[in-house]
């Protein structure tokens, strides 16, 4: 069984969040010309890929942590459900707005667009008008965001995460001294951002050409990590304090992924390959795991989401190194939660296979807020049903 709060008395709820926009630069079928080859999108030329339209466009990531206006519908019907709900959409305006509307609550999926520090944003604003809101708070949201200061503060904490380095400079590379194979991310992005299938570098030129590319394409300085060999989970955590519950965990089964590509959750494989007209069988919820793996998982999820001090709700990437021990790759206090099961996403996923709907996973997110807050009254409690298959 989950433990999940009490539920409670209707609330005046401001649902925060920025709307993914078109990509303008996208080419339509008929205007494509003739598409690059596979090298220069990062995938072995070697490989068994179905090369559409969508492959060989140019890669845009700009908004790929905004959400849909599918997603945020599905947000606002679910508070809806029991709460009287506004939307503010987190641009120039969102200030005055919030000000003006000074709702309970806010239940905040805004992921902002300017600075490293863009996640923080509205909750400082919301500190600053001292309107309480769902999640973790500035400090937490910008710590995360930026993958060395997170990594840092767990291995201080003795919590396993992959070697790094930060590279703001190609003349950095000269000092470099991690071993090979390593995997280059932009330093401060979600959603796969700057992760394609050529960031697994095997060799100092791969590494020198990615690392300049990666500084180039986002004016940032790039994460080079130890790359593990081993297998990939995320987990979703729900709760605060001494109720924190850890929802089944997903792993991602890498053998779906085109042939002849590296084993990661690249962009490629999350916005190109995997499709909600025609999704990948690349997750399996609940993990098939031994008992013991499952038992430490959730134990280094748990201390991570306690040291970065998560609030509410959070997901966590786990990779097992060649001995099969689980290290945090990163932590993400602002989750995807694409509504439909097609669209893959994992903290809905994980949800599910813990017997919780998707309005009730947003509803209870705001309960555990709520709580926080001391807001609301009581009223009934639910409960779910744990670990049914979700693939």
């Amino acid at each position: 069984m989950i433990d999940l709060p009490a539920e409670i008395s209707p609330l005046r709820v401001a649902l925060v969040y920025n709307e993914k926009k078109e990509d303008a630069t996208q080419q339509s079928a008929d205007d494509s010309t003739e598409p690059p080859s596979l090298s220069r999108i990062g995938i072995p030329a070697d490989a068994n890929v179905a090369v559409s339209t969508a492959t060989v466009q140019p890669v845009t990531d700009l908004y790929a942590e905004w959400d849909t206006r599918e997603t945020i519908q599905a947000v606002r019907d679910a508070l809806a459900e029991f709460h009287d709900v506004t939307l503010i959409e987190a641009d120039e305006y969102a200030f005055d707005r919030l000000r003006v509307e000074r709702p309970d609550i806010v239940f905040n999926i805004a992921e902002g667009i300017h600075g490293t520090s863009r996640e923080s944003q509205i909750p400082a604003m919301l500190e600053f008008l001292q309107i309480p809101y769902t999640g973790s708070d500035p400090l937490t949201l910008a710590m995360c965001l930026d993958k060395s200061r997170a990594k840092e503060i767990l291995a201080y904490a003795r919590i396993p995460t992959p070697q790094f380095a930060v590279i703001r400079d190609p003349r950095d590379l000269d000092a470099f001294g991690q071993k090979l194979p390593c995997i280059v991310k932009p330093l401060h992005e979600g959603s796969s951002k700057g992760i394609f299938n050529s960031s697994v570098v095997r060799t100092g030129s791969e590494l020198h050409r990615q690392v300049r590319s990666l500084l180039s394409m986002y004016n940032e300085p790039a994460l080079v990590e130890e790359y593990l060999e081993g297998h990939e989970f995320t987990v979703a955590l729900l709760g605060n304090d001494d109720i924190v519950n850890v929802l089944p965990i997903v792993e991602i089964k890498f053998d779906s992924l085109p042939r002849g590509v590296n084993h990661i959750y690249s962009y490629e494989a999350k916005w190109i390959w995997d499709r909600s007209d025609a999704p990948l069988d690349i997750f399996q919820c609940p993990a098939d795991i031994p008992p013991r793996l499952q038992s430490d998982i959730e134990r280094l999820c748990r201390d991570a989401y306690t040291v970065l001090r998560c609030r509410d709700w959070c997901r966590i990437d786990v990779r097992l190194d060649a001995h099969d021990r689980p290290h945090i790759l990163e932590l993400n206090p602002l989750p995807g939660i694409l509504p439909k099961p097609e669209d893959n996403s994992c903290f809905p996923k994980a949800a599910r296979a813990a017997g919780i709907s998707y309005d009730q996973l947003i509803q209870t997110v705001l309960v555990f807020a709520a709580k926080r807050y001391n807001l609301g009254g009581q009223t009934i409690s639910f409960h779910s049903q744990q670990h049914q298959r979700c693939s």
